[in-house]
């Protein structure tokens, strides 16, 4: 059996009918005032999964965070953690945690205090505090830094320091609230691994809040997409990414090219299209049915261009104008336009130090496709 995408882990409980969801919203709506922030919606998270809610702002992915914490309840629904019902419990009395986007690290307090703030609030025997403290310093990777106040650490050290003390109370569920939005960028990079690192070696349940569509795909097992409270596809990354459930979804994540159509044909799992680009053939008809309007999504990638015309019988090629191109240096990103009118957009992986075929502005080229490079959209 084909998989899309490569392999990140054989973890996959959504995939047993008999696996129970750990974390479960049933129809749940959330109102302030006139403005629905969630929309009757569901959605079931499993033990140990990291999982992602991205949306645009304003998509209700951080309102649905703050209920499951306790600092909101839902106008209407059920929020259920491990068969338990969340509504009526206080925050500090749920087996969850959460990490804030400012970190809120108290600056009078050194590293090893601010970690341990927690347990003292809990009550925690000295002995125990100071072993749990530098169990935590250690997995982070900040023992050396424990005297420290959090002014004199750089911004990806106290991220760490407040992850390090989000999880030093061992919450079965850790929240992550945009939780790498004020590092730059190629610190960013790095504690996305740092963190998908931790989340196994710790064990427990994260659920993160992003609106970085490549930091939902580099760390989640799941993405849920989110428009206005409403969730628009659950699936893995590379789900996402190859066999998104509508427009929507293929336009919000990554690149994509849309071709409007309308099927000519139907034969098994393939379809013919007719666009104002060309005649499609696709090998990923899904539900399309002959005489309907539907889009055909293929990702820039999946798109060769060409200055040569390709051979006769050719599935997918379309003659066009070089109209604009960018070097990105690992790759050169082609835009085409068709006689259409249509600009495709079409990258190249920069293999070579010196192009084999180059292309300039205005030149003749020709895009081709496989015809299981992309989907029919049927919404």
């Amino acid at each position: 059996m084909n998989s899309l995408g490569s392999i990140r882990r054989s973890f996959a409980p959504w995939t047993d009918p008999s696996a129970k969801p750990y974390i479960e919203f049933r129809n749940v709506t959330k109102r302030f005032g006139d403005f629905t922030a969630v929309n009757d919606l569901s959605l079931s998270i499993y033990e140990r999964e990291f999982f992602a809610l991205l949306g645009a702002s304003g998509c209700g992915k951080s309102t649905l965070l703050r209920m499951l914490a306790g600092f909101e309840e839902p106008t209407s629904g059920s929020i259920l953690l491990d068969g338990q019902d969340l509504r009526g419990i206080p925050p500090y009395r749920r087996p969850v945690n959460m990490m804030f986007q400012s970190y809120a690290l108290f600056p009078h307090m050194t590293v090893e205090q601010n970690i341990a703030f927690g347990l003292k609030q809990d009550g925690m025997a000295k002995v125990e505090i100071e072993q749990r403290v530098a169990e935590m310093l250690k997995l982070v990777k900040l023992s050396q830094f424990a005297k420290r106040k959090p002014h004199q650490l750089s911004g990806g050290q106290r991220q760490r320091v407040a992850l390090a003390r989000a999880v030093a109370k061992r919450p079965k569920v850790l929240l992550l609230d945009e939780p790498l939005g004020a590092l730059d960028k190629k610190l960013r990079e790095e504690t996305q691994f740092e963190l998908m690192d931790l989340q196994q070696k710790l064990g427990l349940t994260f659920v993160v809040v992003t609106h970085d569509q490549e930091e939902a795909m580099t760390m989640a097992d799941r993405i849920a997409i989110l428009d206005k409270g409403e969730v628009m596809q659950v699936a893995t990354p590379a789900e996402v990414y190859e066999a998104p459930g509508s427009r929507f979804v293929a336009g919000f994540v990554g690149t994509v090219n849309i071709f409007e159509g309308k099927v000519s044909a139907r034969e098994g799992v393939a379809a013919t299209i007719m666009t104002d680009g060309g005649v499609i053939r696709s090998e990923n008809a899904s539900d399309a049915t002959v005489g309907s309007d539907v889009a055909f999504a293929i990702r820039p990638e999946k798109i060769k261009v060409s200055s040569k015309e390709p051979a006769p019988g050719i599935d997918n090629a379309m003659q066009g104008e070089v109209y604009d191109i960018a070097y990105l240096g690992d790759m050169t990103v082609y835009h085409v336009k068709l006689p259409s009118g249509q600009v495709v957009r079409a990258s190249a992986l920069n293999a070579a130090r010196v192009t084999e075929d180059p292309l300039t502005w205005d030149d003749t080229a020709w895009i081709s496709f496989r015809p299981d490079a992309g989907v029919i959209l049927t919404r």
